[in-house]
């Protein structure tokens, strides 16, 4: 029994804050998304935390997807009830979003088809693997699931 979880290995391991990677979180893609125009996919996840749309509108209008993100983590102002049971949710709605918006993403993701896709943070075990290769992976799965949709379509 392995201690640590097997890997295909054809996996393919991207960063989610990775700017310059087309189907990581903090890639400039503009998409439009429930009225309005977000940067990135990272702008709307972090300004869907909150139901204030002034809230939203300053994480909408962050200067980089990281600045979006630290104001998004900044707990000055109440995140959504919900967020725990949301969240992947919208996570999954930006990045399916994101590829129908961007041909030629959605045909990156395809193409990635049937490896397995890992977020590969050494330090979030949700939406990453961890640094033990025993984290969630959830951005991983969601890129996976969108993945699948896209083939159905």
């Amino acid at each position: 029994m392995a201690i640590f979880p097997d890997i295909n290995q054809q996996a393919i391991f991207l960063s989610r804050s990775d700017s310059s990677e087309p189907l990581s979180s903090f890639a400039y893609s503009p998409f439009e998304l429930d009225g309005a125009i977000w940067p990135s996919v990272e702008h709307y996840f972090q300004a869907m935390k909150f139901t204030d749309p002034v809230q939203q509108a300053n994480i909408r209008e962050a200067k980089n997807p990281r600045q979006a993100r630290k104001t998004g983590r900044s707990r000055l102002k109440k995140i959504r009830g919900d967020w725990k049971t949301t969240k992947q949710a919208f996570m999954t709605r930006a990045i399916y979003t994101k590829c129908r918006s961007y041909p030629e993403i959605a045909k990156q993701l395809i193409d990635s088809h049937p490896n397995q896709i890992i977020e590969n943070s050494q330090y979030d075990y949700f939406w990453g693997c961890g640094r033990d290769r025993r984290g969630q992976n959830y951005y991983g799965k969601i890129l996976m699931a969108v993945r699948d949709k896209l083939m159905s379509e």
